[in-house]
């Protein structure tokens, strides 16, 4: 019992690094200002959003840090790398330091080369201690960084609702304390590496429907009241109200467990969240001691490998497949193009959030619509575990 409530606290502990590390989510509330410091033009603020955007491309690299290096060092990299971007950028609106515009170009490319960093710690954190429900740990978790927008504006304006650069302070040095938290929060409640196989669907279901009530609960939150946190002493009640809501999973899954484990007697929940036909594939999956298939798997291994099952065109593996072979799959270029099409819409919209509500002679409520847009996010990367919990 005390290694499945542990991988919940890792779960939540994913969140709250999502909830922080979403930092090109409040572009939009120092863009004007980054402008005027910079005397740049709309094309060339433009083009800072999409270096930012770009860093993500280069986002690979993290996940061939973690073959090398414990996630821990990957995440405080990251960490780092997004202290040295934002913070830079900070100094140099204050006049602190002058910077060329290139090298400015250089450090948001910095600072999304970090958000992606971040993203993929979770990733694989997520997939190694849920290997059965990965699809809904990975869903729950990743839709917390639509919430970062809310988030940051509501700790700004905690502090100083009329100082937009503060916006750039808070994204280098929040998400190195919540890092922190969340690693040492990590460190301590740490999951066995090889959970017994039939561990992973034990009381899985009820919790994540519990953790997913409560991740709608805190949208619902700063959806309502971040449009009225314009007021400091407003913003630091609804900001203590968010930080408890994050706060408050921690004590679910334990309660849960002790609720079925002596009022059921019961092995199993109430039903599975486990495809059926992937059960044999879980078992040889969770004997590995990494929780993870070879990563080396070929279109040689289907054939010899009797959990590799042909469903189509594509090999239901529930893990990897080797680079070579995810290139010439159809469906991987098929969602390449869809999410390059189709996300990157998007992100010119938030990017340019600031610059829309500015022209409509709405500056001042940049905050709101950064939090309404931010809320939307999240239901909508939530959203994502619908499939999940709708599968019989």
């Amino acid at each position: 019992m005390e290694g499945e409530c542990k991988k919940w606290v890792v779960l939540v502990a994913t969140t709250w690094i999502q909830a922080f590390s979403g930092t090109n989510m409040d572009f939009s509330s120092y863009s004007t200002a980054l402008k005027s410091a910079l005397g740049l033009s709309q094309a060339q603020l433009n083009y800072i959003s999409v270096a930012s955007d770009m860093g993500k491309a280069l986002g690979w690299c993290s996940g061939l840090c973690l073959l090398y290096f414990p996630a821990s060092v990957v995440l405080f990299v990251a960490a780092v790398m997004g202290l040295v971007a934002y913070g830079l950028q900070w100094l140099l609106l204050h006049d602190i330091l002058t910077l060329p515009y290139f090298l400015v170009l250089m450090l948001s490319l910095l600072a999304g080369c970090s958000i992606c960093w971040f993203n993929t710690v979770c990733y694989v954190i997520c997939i190694k201690y849920f290997p059965a429900n990965k699809a809904l740990a990975l869903s729950l978790s990743t839709s917390f960084s639509g919430v970062s927008g809310a988030m940051y504006n509501l700790i700004a304006n905690s502090i100083n609702p009329n100082d937009h650069k503060l916006f750039l302070l808070l994204n280098a040095v929040l998400p190195l304390i919540t890092s922190g938290a969340a690693l040492l929060l990590m460190i301590r409640h740490s999951p066995p590496d090889a959970p017994p196989p039939d561990s992973p669907h034990r009381h899985d279901s009820t919790n994540f429907l519990i953790l997913t009530a409560l991740a709608i609960t805190t949208g619902l939150y700063l959806l309502v009241l971040n449009s009225a946190s314009s007021d400091a002493v407003v913003a630091r009640l609804v900001l203590t109200g968010a930080v408890v809501f994050l706060v408050l999973p921690l004590v679910t899954p334990r309660m849960v467990q002790g609720v079925v484990d002596i009022s059921f007697q019961q092995e199993d929940s109430s039903f599975n969240l486990i495809d059926k036909d992937h059960k044999e594939l879980l078992e040889v999956q969770t004997q590995r001691p990494d929780g993870f298939l070879d990563r080396d798997l070929n279109e040689e291994d289907f054939d010899k490998n009797p959990q590799c099952k042909d469903e189509g065109p594509m090999v239901v593996l529930g893990e990897e497949h080797s680079t070579k072979l995810l290139i010439t799959r159809l469906e991987f270029w098929l969602y390449y193009v869809a999410y390059l099409c189709g996300g990157t819409l998007g992100l010119v919209y938030s990017n340019n959030l600031g610059q829309i509500s500015e022209s409509l002679g709405y500056q001042s409520d940049v905050g709101s619509l950064l939090s309404l847009y931010s809320a939307c996010s999240f239901f909508g990367r939530l959203l994502s575990t619908a499939p999940d919990f709708l599968r019989e």
